[in-house]
């Protein structure tokens, strides 16, 4: 069993919000054939992602831009001395530029052994379905949001949107790209 580790430091009023006191353990999937995500909304719809990918959560601070970036990254964060580029997730899902407040929250996630920032509006929960419960995602307009999901899963009166960090990522081309020039 893996152990995460996830700062919970939104809108913290230290420096970096990262004390102690912030700090949780999750155990995440700890029952065979389950799994855990962390839920998060972005523009009153409700995602997750997988919590083994999950670093930190901190609250939102100012990034510096870089030249030539693509328009869905807001620009990268020196988190205790790695360089982490910030993605505005309401961008790159093609439905407007967030307006960025003291309530947005930044989900720091590893792929594929790179770090970057995800820019949600706030974090919901932290969710454990059956691997049963997770839907395939409907073929529906091949629109660009629909391409970053993985499944869909359904609490109570809700459903959450499963998201594929790595198609969402495309670590190939744009991460890459922008990771070597500030190398």
């Amino acid at each position: 069993m893996s152990v995460s580790a996830v700062k919970t430091a939104a809108n913290s009023d230290n420096d970096d919000g990262l004390s102690e006191e912030n700090l949780e353990i999750i155990a995440p999937g700890s029952h065979s054939g389950t799994q855990q995500f962390i839920t998060f909304t972005v523009d009153s719809e409700e995602y997750g992602i997988a919590i083994t990918s999950v670093l930190e959560i901190k609250g939102w601070t100012e990034t510096t831009r870089l030249p030539n970036q693509p328009e869905y990254l807001l620009g990268v964060l020196n988190l205790r001395g790695v360089i982490v580029p910030i993605m505005d997730l309401r961008f790159r899902f093609g439905i407007g530029k967030t307006e960025v407040s003291n309530t947005n929250v930044i989900i720091i996630v590893s792929i594929e052994d790179r770090y970057i920032g995800i820019l949600v509006d706030a974090v919901s929960d932290i969710l454990t379905v059956s691997q049963n419960d997770i839907q395939t995602v409907p073929n529906l307009d091949g629109s660009r949001r629909d391409h970053f999901l993985s499944g869909l899963v359904t609490i109570e009166n809700r459903m959450v949107a499963i998201l594929e960090l790595v198609r969402l990522l495309e670590i190939a081309s744009d991460l890459d790209e922008l990771m070597s020039t500030t190398e």
